[in-house]
């Protein structure tokens, strides 16, 4: 499984490719919300928490937002364009500070929880696939140097 990280140049932003279908059939749709349920509790618990949600209310209900948004990149329903309306991810994290260092502790917190999906059964190629997607998409997201 290829975990590497891309080096992030402020202001580029090459194309990106949504995970291939196999990974959400792999996961499911209550794996996949138990990956970025266990993500954002990582995240509590990181120097990046500052940028997230403090109330626990809105902390929990920006897990079920973030979980609605891979869902739906993956293929699965698109529980966010119902819920929130169009992505436009950009503009919804441009009133953070979001610098390389914090895509990379984003990032970093991923790994060991997509090597617990490897050990459960999820083919390297449907991680490969999400985490390809996961590298480049935070590329999209850092909006300061």
């Amino acid at each position: 499984m290829n975990l590497e990280i891309s080096q992030a140049q402020f202001g580029v932003r090459p194309p990106v490719t949504k995970p291939i279908p196999e990974f959400l059939l792999e996961v499911t749709e209550t794996g996949l919300r138990e990956l970025i349920s266990k993500h954002y509790d990582a995240i509590k618990q990181s120097d990046i928490y500052q940028l997230f949600p403090q109330d626990d209310a809105e902390f929990e209900q920006a897990k079920v937002h973030s979980a609605d948004f891979f869902i739906q990149i993956c293929g699965g329903p698109a529980y966010f364009n119902t819920n929130r309306g169009a992505p436009r991810m950009v503009g919804r994290h441009a009133p953070f500070r979001i610098d390389a260092k914090a895509r990379q502790i984003w990032l970093e917190l991923y790994k060991p929880l997509l090597r617990e999906l490897k050990e459960q059964g999820v083919t390297k190629t449907s991680l490969n696939s999400f985490w390809g997607y996961l590298n480049i998409f935070s590329l999209w997201m850092i909006n300061m140097q």
